[in-house]
């Protein structure tokens, strides 16, 4: 996958970018949250993320909650975090 999008002006598109919020939001989770809480906050994102069509709200909020909520799945767990870690950005040399 490549960092930039070349058509974009090396801005990164949608996807990378919410793949980056979802990394970051997954990482810290993991490490802050207890177990239920993540499942609740997913569910609840979820929910929320039905609604993006509001102002406030987002469609981005779906795959958040659903990462959050396979966290505590064992074997999604390890999917989640093996699609993460491919897909994390290459620092810059």
């Amino acid at each position: 996958m490549a960092d930039r999008d070349p058509d974009r002006g090396g801005r990164p598109t949608w996807r990378q970018r919410l793949i980056r919020i979802v990394d970051r939001w997954v990482r810290w989770a993991d490490g802050k949250l207890p177990r239920g809480l993540r499942s609740l906050l997913g569910l609840l994102l979820v929910v929320a993320g039905l609604f993006g069509f509001l102002p406030i709200l987002g469609f981005w909020m779906i795959p958040l909650g659903a990462a959050l909520i396979a966290l505590d799945i064992p074997p999604l767990r390890r999917r989640l975090l093996a699609w993460l870690d491919r897909h994390r950005p290459n620092p810059p040399r």
